[in-house]
């Protein structure tokens, strides 16, 4: 028999095992927190509260459409200095409305004039997919401004985070830190509009990201430039811009943009799934959504191939008319490309070498149809060209340029950047020490020594300057020793800055100018002298007087 501690033994096991037994039913039956909130939304006088069934919560205002709050795990990640994020600044009052067009879709509608915004929730989601219609230009807005709480971001080593102490630099949005010379501004992303899928900022445990919407109704094409996010001590701000007037080039576009993702994460970076190009939208057709076009109302161009394309450079096919813009790149191997989901109409198709135009044609898409080009020849590569000498190469860029990989990530004036000064020597120099802007105040005057033999000095040359953008009406008058050219007209070109806001980009233009071979030195042992000098009707000073930014020189 078993004695009393024996029994009492036992009996502490079996209430330990049935203790155990039951821990496990239990928590077989427990539902996870993040599942446990539950789809569906509820309103009072100044909010309506949707709760995505997973873990975040966000508030929009009925005044206005302000999203007025953004708690993600139990945290309110939106606003600071009380402000919301928003279109743009903020619009006035407007008619907001809500709906449930399924049970597994919430969807916000925002009427302000001939705007109209929406915020669409799905269950079990933590994003936000947003959508802006712009019937005209009588509401002029640019942009969508998600403004997180500083306070739980950390300031970012990049070009555009800074902190609040740093001095102004130019205007009121260009800003240096005098102890280290280094300059910093929301417009120095660094990243053309064709370079990335998304722009957001972590703290390492929680991430909220903007995935950028296709921009078909944006305006910049592929290589453009702008704020895409800043990063202080008192603000974190996250774009999605879809008009920026600041070195526009484009055409302003009307219609329904998006959708654009607000996505949170457990710190890592958004799901693929939402980029552009892989987002399922089958789901949107039934949501009523002004100016939706589904994958039945598009179609494709594809291209079998392009031929005369150059080893080490991108090629870029753009579309684009004045109701939508598309690009896509071309193969390396052989120049095959494929875009699709375009709207239906006639774009002028483009290819670029890097950035430079090389080809234009007209292309036409059908709903539901495929246009199929034959193998394309680019004839318009000035590369082609024979030439006595060439500083740089024709790709639309200064990149190759002294100070040209820096320019999209600082100002000029950064104590980052080389001398702006700098001749350069035929046959001696290379391209990475002559610089990529010449500004009338600070290094004008540029020269270019170059000999030539007496077959070569005994005949009229055509000279070449490409440049990429100018400001206020800059433009290059050379002259070679005593002879000097007639003034050249100003470029059409952006009448915004350019060179100190993060972009050598506005329109590409070429001079060519016909210099007699009277100009040249006769005796083939002289150096002959091409001086570039940057003219201008209009007046500004150092870094905002007269500039160019170079593209190629070259003497035919």
């Amino acid at each position: 028999m078993k004695n009393e501690s024996q029994l009492k033994s036992s009996k502490r096991g079996v209430l330990l095992r049935l203790a155990i037994f039951m821990a496990l039913m239990i928590s077989a039956f427990i539902i996870p927190s993040s599942a446990l909130a539950d789809f569906g939304y509820t309103e009072d006088s100044t909010n309506y509260t949707i709760d995505t069934g997973a873990n975040l919560v966000f508030k929009v205002k009925r005044s206005n459409g302000d999203i007025s709050s953004l708690i993600y795990n139990g945290t309110d990640y939106n606003g600071y200095t009380n402000k919301n994020s928003h279109v743009e600044t903020g619009l006035g009052q407007s008619d907001v409305t809500i709906s449930q067009p399924s049970s597994s879709v919430i969807m916000v509608k925002v009427v302000y004039g001939t705007l109209e915004q929406y915020y669409v929730a799905r269950k079990g989601e933590n994003n936000i997919y947003m959508f802006r219609y712009i019937a005209d230009d009588s509401v002029t807005v640019t942009r969508y401004i998600v403004r997180l709480k500083p306070s739980l971001f950390p300031v970012l080593n990049t070009s555009n985070s800074w902190y609040s102490s740093y001095s102004t630099l130019e205007a009121k949005d260009i800003f240096t830190d005098t102890s280290t010379g280094y300059t910093y501004s929301k417009h120095y992303s660094d990243t053309r509009v064709m370079d990335y899928n998304y722009t957001g900022i972590s703290n390492g445990n929680v991430g909220a990201y903007i995935v950028r919407s296709n921009h078909e109704k944006a305006s910049g094409g592929p290589f453009y430039r702008s704020l895409i996010r800043d990063n202080t001590d008192v603000a974190v701000n996250l774009y999605e811009i879809l008009y920026y007037g600041m070195a526009q080039t484009d055409v302003k576009r009307y219609g329904l943009q998006g959708p654009y993702v607000l996505a949170f994460t457990d710190g890592g970076e958004p799901s693929s799934k939402l980029y552009t190009g892989n987002l399922k939208t089958d789901w949107i057709d039934s949501l009523g959504i002004h100016g939706w076009v589904g994958s039945s109302g598009r179609g494709r161009v594809a291209g079998v191939g392009i031929k005369n394309m150059k080893s080490d450079y991108e090629y870029v096919v753009g579309f684009s008319n004045d109701e939508a813009q598309y690009w896509t790149k071309a193969s390396d191997s052989n120049g095959y490309f494929s875009c699709t989901n375009m709207l239906p109409g006639t774009y002028t198709m483009t290819i670029y070498k890097n950035e430079l135009a090389v080809y234009t044609t007209d292309v036409t898409v059908t709903a539901g149809g495929t246009k199929i080009l034959n193998s394309i020849t680019i004839t318009d590569d000035p590369s082609d060209n024979d030439v006595t000498w060439r500083i740089g190469d024709w790709d639309g860029t200064p990149l190759e340029f002294k100070n040209g990989s820096l320019m999209t990530k600082m100002h000029p004036a950064d104590s980052r950047v080389e001398s702006w000064k700098g001749n350069y020597i035929v046959g001696t120099s290379d391209a990475s020490s002559f610089p990529c802007y010449i500004f009338k105040d600070v290094n004008n005057g540029l020269i270019v020594y170059f000999r030539l033999n007496s077959e070569q000095a005994a005949k009229d040359h055509t000279l070449r300057i490409g440049i990429t953008g100018s400001y206020i009406g800059g433009r290059i008058q050379p002259s070679v020793n005593s002879w000097t050219s007639k003034l050249p007209s100003a470029s059409n070109q952006p009448g915004t800055r350019l060179m100190t806001i993060g972009t050598y980009r506005g329109n590409n233009y070429a001079y060519s100018f016909t210099v007699p071979a009277s100009a040249f030195n006769t005796n083939t042992r002289d150096w002959n002298q091409l001086k570039l000098n940057v003219i201008s009707g209009s007046n500004g000073s150092d870094y905002l007087s007269p500039a160019v930014s170079i593209d190629c020189i070259e003497l035919e």
